[in-house]
């Protein structure tokens, strides 16, 4: 296994960071900390660490000196969890045909959280998603092979992915070609003059000032702008009127602004443009090419914005065959092989998934890493810079850490010691309160989550 700070150290490597720095961060804990095979606590504390300590390095920069950061195995890895409870109670997060299933020769999973999703999978399946049930949906893919029903649904722009082993997710292309990429990249687009950034103050927190536009939905994006926010941004959320939130929105956007803007509307495009002309940083986690088609793609921001900060989120990455395909956290987990390989590890004939969503969770905060790690190029380099992410490579590295011979033996934390209840738009909340625990200027949220809309489309 590799240890915490081994694999921080290579996360840093990534950006070129100065590595005195690393002597700043303490990295408490060890695996395994959750029931798992996968190193589950390292990949949380050194993703969490990274995103914090870049942060504490542009904050120095700013002129606030370098600080220490500690992040506790334990604490980060029920971070990762995402649990939260709205009015005490817990919200259903998954949809009632979302699921493993088995199918002619081995399971495929099928995300049908959307209702877009769902409906398009049960007429894939030739049922009707008025009358249907589970069970009639269970009878229909016993007709199938797996790469069949996959493959169809990929066609479709449904996200349904057969299930494989280590050994058989290697032999793919789209395996080949994630392999071959680093776990994630940082590259200039274009060149600009380092941006003047908001005066500083030495209590003030690393990131306060510099502004964010979070155009993310599900998990891995929102938990990385919530991450810029716990450190001190000015982070706006913003969705479309017309598209669907999943529950975890009232966790994710603690510390957000949170807007509406309809990008098929040419007056809220000219809305938003208003808005990247005093960002920092634009985050998006759409479809492949979904948001650039409308014109906001990196090199448009580049030429709009020079210097800003473009950080962008696929499945698969943006190789290969499967380079343009959805996908979510569940699916990659069980198209790669972490679902066989957790459920052989068992002793289980069934795939066991990961005691979380690790894909997205350390995706998010590795995307924050980038942001504030291409803010400090930027103030060093000038230039402008795009930061890529993919819950794919993220799986590719965390299966690199190491597997944990008896870790599914671990018992389950205790999450009451990390909770704390904060106002919301949506209810009282009850969730995670950050782990990355700053010296001197401690990770918090300056605003309570509230729903779309809450907030105007504005600075």
């Amino acid at each position: 296994m590799t240890s915490s700070f081994d694999t921080l150290h290579d996360i840093w490597r990534t950006a070129g960071l100065p590595d005195d720095a690393l002597s700043f961060i303490d990295l408490p804990g060890r695996d395994p900390v959750f029931p798992s095979s996968f190193a589950i606590g390292t990949a949380a504390q050194a993703s969490i660490g990274a995103a914090a300590l870049a942060a504490c390095e542009l904050g120095a920069l700013r002129g606030g000196g370098r600080q220490r950061v500690s992040v506790d195995m334990t604490h980060a890895a029920v971070e990762c969890t995402g649990a939260f409870t709205v009015n005490g109670k817990e919200p259903e997060t998954w949809g009632r045909f979302s699921g493993l299933y088995r199918c002619a020769d081995g399971y495929v999973r099928i995300h049908a959280n959307f209702e877009h999703h769902q409906d398009g999978a049960l007429r894939l399946l030739g049922l009707h998603p008025k009358t249907a049930t589970r069970e009639d949906a269970e009878r229909a893919l016993l007709a199938w092979r797996g790469c069949d029903f996959e493959n169809a649904a990929a066609e479709r722009g449904l996200v349904v992915t057969m299930l494989r082993t280590f050994d058989e997710w290697d032999a793919t292309p789209q395996a080949q070609a994630v392999a071959a990429q680093p776990l994630m990249t940082i590259t200039r687009i274009g060149d600009a003059a380092p941006i003047a950034l908001p005066p500083f103050s030495a209590d003030a927190r690393p990131l306060d000032g510099l502004r964010v536009l979070d155009f993310t939905r599900i998990l891995a994006g929102p938990v990385g702008g919530r991450a810029l926010a716990a450190f001190g941004a000015d982070v706006m959320l913003v969705n479309g009127p017309h598209l669907p939130n999943i529950p975890a929105i009232a966790d994710t956007s603690r510390g957000k602004r949170s807007a509406l803007l309809d990008l098929r509307s040419t007056s809220d495009q000219d809305a938003l443009w208003r808005l990247i002309d005093d960002a920092n940083v634009f985050a998006q986690g759409y479809r492949p090419g979904g948001i650039a088609s409308l014109g906001f793609g990196p090199q448009a921001l580049a030429e709009r914005r020079p210097g800003i900060v473009y950080t962008s989120l696929t499945a698969y990455g943006t190789e290969g065959p499967w380079a343009e395909r959805r996908g979510f956290d569940s699916l990659v987990q069980t198209a790669m092989g972490f679902n066989a390989a957790e459920g052989e590890a068992a002793g289980e004939a069934k795939p066991r998934p990961l005691p979380m969503q690790m894909l997205d969770m350390a995706s998010g905060f590795l995307m924050a890493f980038g942001a504030a790690a291409a803010l400090w190029k930027q103030q060093h380099e000038g230039g402008s810079w795009h930061v890529q992410v993919s819950l794919a490579q993220t799986g590719h590295w965390l299966r690199g850490l190491g597997r944990i011979e008896g870790g599914l033996k671990t018992a389950k934390p205790e999450f009451a010691p990390y909770m704390e209840r904060y106002e919301s738009g949506f209810g009282e909340l009850m969730a995670v309160r950050p782990s990355a625990q700053l010296a001197r200027t401690p990770a918090g949220y300056a605003r309570n989550s509230a729903p779309p809309g809450a907030s105007a489309a504005r600075w």
